[in-house]
């Protein structure tokens, strides 16, 4: 597969990736490598990135704990920690080998450490590879609150290694297949078309869907780096996704979510505030709550979880002046920023999710 144009850095796949990688560390010459994984990663993915290093450069590996819940400022503490007592330098570079969680801790920490340093996101789940490590976010949550503390500032490249995803489990494949899902619903319908077909996907189409994925995130990031346009149309699905995905987290009676989970049960429910709205018609609306209640599991609300999803958009990142801000869809491969819901309709959003 070609290689994607970002911004500033490039998306490499496959071979090709590690053909650059070992280019940019000789040519760069970097004091020191770190490589910051978790537990899992460090298990199945570690081996395959370190048989495929051709260096000399002394290589650190920091491991993490597992998990969103270790995604905030106390983990980020432990690793300059490390940095420093390693003696990492404004001259090192680090490769973040996981997830979204990876991806998005490591970034930030790069970037701030010594002021920031080159870092290269190597994104090991489908959710990473189509949507976490695209696009030059990175950061961590504040307490139960998503993503409240980061920074945008893109890696040196992308390097995408579909082999990796031999290692996930399903669930894991379709939380990352939601934010798939989402590409095509704002912006591509025959890719949506394509996606809502799963069933009679295989193996071989996967590779060309996650590379299409990527030029449809990286076509509307290139737009609008900083968010403050027509990047907000990625959040679609994720501004009561992400408030349910708080709460779950945060919540010892309930089963915490993963983050394609969370997203799907938004898309719904902002799919129905779309047709409430009269931006997409019933027909359409059926249509997605169908294809998506058919590939993830119910999630149960009683009244008490939806008043407090509902007093958690407060803290949603797209926010201006108090009033909290949506993208819907306009027709199926269209999306609208900076729309306003009242609570009685997320509600009723909540009550037909559930019927």
């Amino acid at each position: 597969m070609q290689t994607i144009q970002a911004n500033n850095y490039q998306v490499f796949f496959n071979e090709n990736g590690y053909t650059y990688l070992n280019a940019i560390l000789d040519v760069k010459s970097y004091s020191k490598i770190f490589i910051i994984a978790d537990e899992n990663t460090s298990n199945y993915c570690l081996p395959r990135l370190l048989s495929l290093l051709a260096t000399e450069i002394e290589i650190e590996i920091i491991e993490l704990e597992a998990g969103e819940e270790h995604k905030n400022i106390e983990t980020c503490l432990q690793v300059w920690h490390s940095l420093t007592e390693l003696g990492g330098d404004r001259k090192s570079i680090v490769l973040n080998l996981g997830g979204g969680v990876i991806t998005d801790i490591g970034g930030f920490i790069a970037c701030t450490f010594k002021r920031g340093i080159d870092f290269i996101n190597i994104p090991t789940t489908l959710l990473a590879m189509v949507d976490a490590s695209i696009g030059g976010k990175n950061g961590v949550d504040l307490g139960n609150l998503k993503n409240q503390i980061g920074i945008i500032r893109e890696p040196k490249a992308v390097i995408i290694d579909t082999q990796f995803l031999e290692t996930l489990p399903g669930e894991q494949m379709r939380s990352g297949f939601a934010e798939m899902l989402k590409h095509g619903l704002i912006f591509d319908k025959n890719y949506w078309n394509k996606l809502k077909n799963i069933s009679n996907l295989n193996t071989d189409d996967l590779d060309t869907l996650i590379y299409q994925s990527i030029e449809i995130k990286n076509n509307i990031v290139s737009q609008d780096l900083t968010e403050n346009g027509i990047r907000k149309a990625l959040n679609f699905g994720h501004t009561l996704g992400h408030a349910i995905e708080s709460y779950f987290l945060e919540n010892d009676e309930k089963k915490s979510l993963l983050h394609g989970e969370a997203i799907a049960v938004g898309m719904i429910l902002e799919s129905y505030i779309s047709k409430e709205k009269a931006l997409i018609s019933s027909e359409e609306y059926h249509e997605i709550k169908y294809v998506l209640s058919d590939i993830y599991d119910a999630v149960s609300f009683n009244e008490k979880d939806i008043e407090n999803c509902i007093n958690l958009l407060i803290y949603d990142k797209k926010n201006e002046f108090g009033n909290v801000q949506f993208a819907l869809l306009d027709k199926i491969g269209n999306c609208k920023i900076n729309e306003s819901s009242t609570n009685e309709l997320i509600y009723s959003a909540f009550s037909d999710y559930k019927s």
